[in-house]
């Protein structure tokens, strides 16, 4: 099994969550972080103060996919979450060693 960490522009949230459903992921959580890469925020004038944004919104999705859906759900999320401009965020790819349904004790792929 595989997690899937994705950190994606906020206004393409609705697009991405579409493009996994249509794939057939329904598990995944959603939240909402804050920070910067290569952008290194920009700068606001406020009440004719000028200030640094330096922590961006973002949102992050993480899933768990059985290792044979990687590729899919990979290429579903970059479909869906590019732009092709700068900050449209990035993919981590991590094992994971075990998956367990609290509410019936599943294990591995079944829990997902």
């Amino acid at each position: 099994m595989k997690k899937i960490e994705a950190i994606i522009q906020p206004f393409k949230l609705e697009e991405v969550k579409e493009a996994l459903k249509n794939i057939g992921i329904d598990g995944m959580t959603i939240s909402e972080v804050r920070g910067h890469g290569r952008q290194k925020g920009h700068k606001e004038v406020y009440r004719g103060q000028e200030y640094n944004v330096d922590l961006l919104p973002k949102v992050r999705f993480d899933l768990v996919v059985p290792n044979e859906r990687l590729e899919e759900v990979i290429e579903a999320l970059t479909t869906a979450a590019r732009t092709g401009k700068i900050g449209d965020g990035k993919i981590f790819v991590y094992d994971v060693a075990e998956a367990i349904r609290i509410r019936n004790g599943d294990r591995g792929d079944a829990a997902v």
